[in-house]
């Protein structure tokens, strides 16, 4: 079986579904014959009948009963069962990663890409693969919440200004995220996408649990990665106030785009407008290097 949960060509599940296929088949065409069989049945016995009035001497019978004859079953074709969606960027996952009787230890696989300091300073390493699924579903939509991100929230608030009658990011906003701009620039990605890979099995797990049981996490994180480096760059100072709460359990005093056209974007998009225009366009060029890592992998797995 695949990774999506297809079966192969050629493999036993399949020959038996394309035998049961065939077999349902012919007994769809089934009463289309026995149909054809009775209408020839009712004509010779037509001709008969008049062929013997003509023929027999004349003779009074019994009115007979009336025959009600059924209307032939109409064959219904059976219905396709619905394909699965085919895989657009399949990941490579190694024999031992497979064949691995308990999963990986993320944190040791950090460590090796990122650095156990940087690891520890940054990243939040329990429950790893349902944080890193989670969150890179999330920057696709409109919301990611903070409490599932695998990174520790940047410390310090969103610095804002008055320019004139309106209030925008202060561009020393920017500072907050260079660490993370920094670390980013740092990682080798040959080797982070390896050990992704090597991950892979814990991450198409945590990704079917979070309710994508049909959906392989590699296509939707080349898709967010698309989305992210659609980015369209900043007009200039971006306007923003905050955000008016009409429901208690939101946070109060958030900040939302003054354009509607940047606050309707996703939210991962938003997050790197709020990063400034240098971070975000260094950080752009590590996704395209990502992103032609991530998609050119080769296609058997």
């Amino acid at each position: 079986m695949t990774q999506n949960g297809t079966d192969p060509p050629g493999n036993a599940t399949s020959q038996r579904r394309g035998a049961a296929r065939a077999i349902d088949g012919r007994a769809g065409a089934a009463p289309w014959r026995v149909a054809a069989y009775a209408v020839f049945a009712l004509v010779l016995l037509a001709v008969l009948w008049a062929g013997g009035r003509l023929w027999l001497p004349r003779w009074t019978p019994f009115p007979p009963a009336p025959v009600e004859i059924p209307p032939p079953e109409v064959a219904r074709a059976p219905v396709p069962a619905p394909s699965e969606p085919a895989i657009r960027y399949p990941v490579e996952v190694t024999a031992a990663a497979e064949a691995a009787s308990a999963p990986l230890d993320a944190s040791r696989e950090l460590f090796g890409v990122f650095g156990r300091r940087t690891v520890n300073s940054i990243l939040r390493v329990d429950d790893f693969s349902h944080r890193f699924v989670a969150t890179v579903d999330n920057l696709g939509r409109s919301k990611a919440p903070a409490r599932l991100w695998p990174i520790k929230p940047t410390a310090g608030r969103l610095k804002v200004e008055k320019h004139g009658d309106r209030t925008i990011i202060s561009p020393t906003n920017a500072r907050r995220y260079r660490p993370l701009v920094r670390a980013a620039e740092s990682v080798d990605l040959p080797k982070a996408v390896a050990a992704y890979a090597r991950l892979y099995p814990q991450f198409q797990a945590a990704y079917e649990q979070l309710g994508f049981p049909k959906s392989y996490f590699n296509d939707r994180l080349v898709e967010v990665v698309d989305l992210l480096l659609a980015t369209p760059d900043a007009p200039g100072p971006l306007a923003v106030h905050r955000r008016r709460i009409d429901d208690p359990t939101q946070t109060a005093g958030l900040y939302e785009f003054d354009d509607p056209d940047l606050e309707s974007l996703a939210s991962g998009q938003k997050f790197l407008l709020r990063m400034g225009p240098e971070n975000e366009h260094r950080l752009k060029a590590r996704l395209a290097e990502l992103r032609r890592l991530l998609a050119a992998g080769p296609t058997g797995r």
